[in-house]
């Protein structure tokens, strides 16, 4: 994986290095703009702001911005997720005890059954949700009004959202991965709040290791420190973390060992591809929910795998990375997103 287990101050400070602020948040200036706008004028209305749904890989800051619209509107945050939903009569007890203004949100919103979504359409549209007391020929429908809220939904898989659900957000916002700038700056300020000293290119270092991620890069950055305080003074130098990560087995594109032994078991077991998500991952020992969300989404961004019809398929850059010589068939790369330094 990418960084070993973590200690166990550092739940705690992950909460920490949150921003708790949109002018505090660094990067996805597209998001953060469009939010402004959303925020400043509800504001200027009185009213809660509109449902917002936020899409992207895991790790790109959308609980963060749930909390951050939360904080922004002057409201308490209720977090939940959808797989822990699991009856409708668990979400009618969240919503009656919700408060005007609370932002309600819920990771992996597209993981709702079917039978709870169908009440959260009224709630979203009309602030009510409709129970059904009694049984048989004595059963009648009992309207409850709710206060007016905010629900932020996050999901990693957008495409298995039902429409219903999906056209009730009155904005739907997706989260790209981080460039090197912005991927730098998070490192630079999240060290400033752990207390830890660190120098441009120990920052850079990190950063450029990070995915795209800033959970993943907040995770570095804390192993990268206990390296520094083990074989260091203390201090991040561009030196020490190549050191550190170079132990952790992150190379000079944040790939790590798992990302590595997908493109191999391409390149090696199925002659480059295509092959199929369930195949790899049987061929790997991983889910394939975990390959298609954590893994796969940034080795296509770095233009080392293509997805077809057929299956997936390694590109020339793939095989280059490897140090294996590519075969005539295997299809050039795609014009690649990131700006990430190939050393």
């Amino acid at each position: 994986m990418v960084s070993p287990r973590g200690r166990p101050e550092d739940a705690h400070l992950e909460k920490s290095l949150r921003p708790r602020r949109l002018a505090e948040y660094i990067g996805q200036e597209r998001v953060k703009g469009s939010l402004e706008v959303f925020i400043r004028a509800a504001r200027g209305r009185g009213e809660p702001l509109d449902h917002v749904l936020l899409y992207g890989p895991p790790g790109l800051g959308k609980t963060t911005l749930a909390s951050i619209l939360a904080a922004e509107m002057g409201g308490s945050l209720r977090i939940t997720s959808g797989p822990a939903i699991e009856r409708a009569g668990d979400l009618v007890s969240i919503l009656t005890n919700l408060k005007p203004g609370d932002v309600f949100f819920i990771d992996e919103i597209h993981r709702l059954n079917r039978v709870v979504e169908e009440v959260l359409y009224p709630a979203m549209e009309d602030f009510a949700v409709d129970i059904v007391i009694g049984k048989g020929p004595a059963a009648r429908t009992m309207r409850i009004n709710l206060p007016r809220f905010t629900l932020a939904g996050a999901t990693t898989r957008l495409a298995l959202m039902t429409g219903p659900l999906r056209d009730r957000f009155g904005a739907v916002l997706r989260l790209e991965f981080y460039d090197p700038a912005a991927m730098t700056e998070i490192v630079t300020r999240s060290a400033g709040i752990l207390g830890v000293p660190i120098d441009p290119g120990g920052a850079r270092a990190i950063a450029s290791r990070s995915r795209g991620t800033p959970r993943i890069a907040n995770r570095l950055l804390k192993r990268v420190r206990d390296y520094a305080e083990v074989h260091g003074a203390g201090a991040i130098t561009a030196e020490i973390a190549d050191e550190a990560l170079g132990m952790m087995e992150v190379d000079a594109l944040g790939l790590d060992d798992v990302d590595r032994t997908i493109l191999r078991a391409i390149v090696d077991k199925f002659d480059g591809g295509p092959v199929g998500v369930a195949t790899l991952a049987a061929a790997t020992s991983e889910e394939s929910d975990t390959i298609m969300d954590v893994y796969e989404p940034y080795l296509i961004q770095l233009g080392f795998l293509q997805r077809t019809p057929r299956g997936r398929v390694a590109t020339r850059r793939a095989y280059d990375h490897l140090g294996v010589p590519a075969p005539s068939a295997a299809p050039a790369p795609a014009q690649r997103t990131l700006g990430f330094d190939e050393a």
